[in-house]
């Protein structure tokens, strides 16, 4: 028996959707410590995953993308949380249950080679990278030769974009609030990225500018009010501008924050997931949950400085 317990992450922004220098995407993410999605796995006759969750069928295709023919898997699912808020779900049930198939079968593959056979990771690879070795991440995006266009991970075959930077993040409070709506999936997020793309070269540049020399500097030095007043200019740059104003009630969740003084706050990926950086992480909880009225999902977590924790039942770390 196999236990995997997966993070989350925060998609903090992609960087280049202009492509007019030769390469495409690009991103900067940060792992979470909770919420997870755990597991137990074991060989089985055929292939089955059973828990109360909506990634049974996502976990199945992955299987089945890995398993040496004729064998089997059951899977059941313990914990998750829901796809399309912004945490990373669909690469986080994929890559664990392919990692369950490849740790039962000792196939000898890596977080990488799995996001290749089970397709995720095509534009940006801060998941990937996350389940492998957590931290803070920077990828360095793909080709625009190769990729031939603006298209979300889920409409890319790509392989996951090489990791530039991996870097363990400091132990700082971090306040997540989940509005009760959901991010752009399938083909809306295809739509918005035919529609938004390219981004003008001057907020590529802009937005560049600020994660080389204020972002990168402030988390090396530990220097958190930096750190959010660069998440904070973020926000207003690039493709990221372009996905807050599709969220009207997480940017204005944000401002709220930052009026009741954090540091920094942002929305992950497309939303609708805000995350805040402050002094008085407590309040700041206070702050979200006054606002949402119950109409959400507050709570304080850190980051996580490794990656998906694997064990066999009993035996500790695998």
């Amino acid at each position: 028996m196999l236990k995997i317990i997966t993070p989350s992450r925060l998609h903090i922004s992609l960087i280049d959707m202009n492509a007019s220098r030769g390469r495409v995407d690009g991103s900067i993410g940060l792992t979470l410590d909770k919420p997870v999605i755990s597991i137990r796995a074991q060989m089985s006759d055929g292939i089955e995953v059973t828990g109360s969750s909506e990634h049974i069928e996502r976990m199945r295709k992955a299987a089945a993308l890995l398993l040496p023919e004729g064998q089997g898997i059951h899977i059941n699912i313990e914990e998750d949380y829901p796809s399309h808020v912004g945490l990373g779900s669909g690469t986080q049930a994929s890559l664990a249950a392919g990692m369950a198939v490849n740790k039962l079968y000792d196939l000898g593959l890596n977080a990488y080679d799995i996001a290749v056979k089970v397709g995720r990771g095509g534009t940006s690879g801060i998941g990937v990278a996350a389940f492998g070795s957590g931290g803070f991440i920077l990828d360095g995006g793909h080709k625009f030769s190769e990729k031939k266009g603006f298209l979300p991970s889920s409409a890319s075959r790509l392989p996951p974009a090489p990791v530039l930077l991996q870097k363990d993040f400091p132990g700082w409070d971090i306040m997540i609030a989940v509005p009760e709506r959901k991010g752009a999936s399938m083909n809306k997020e295809v739509n918005i990225f035919q529609q938004n793309c390219p981004i003008p070269l001057r907020e590529v540049e802009e937005i560049s500018h600020i994660i080389l020399m204020n972002l990168l500097p402030a988390l090396v030095e530990e220097d958190m009010e930096t750190f959010g007043s660069s998440i904070n200019a973020i926000q207003k740059l690039g493709f990221k501008r372009r996905e807050v104003e599709l969220q009207p009630i997480s940017k204005e969740l944000m401002q709220v924050l930052r009026d009741g003084g954090a540091y920094g706050a942002g929305m992950s990926s497309f939303g609708p997931t805000v995350y805040a950086l402050g002094e008085d992480v407590e309040n700041l909880t206070k702050i979200a949950r006054d606002f949402l009225r119950e109409k959400g999902h507050v709570f304080i977590t850190k980051s996580r400085n490794e990656g998906a924790r694997i064990s066999r039942c009993g035996m500790g770390n695998y």
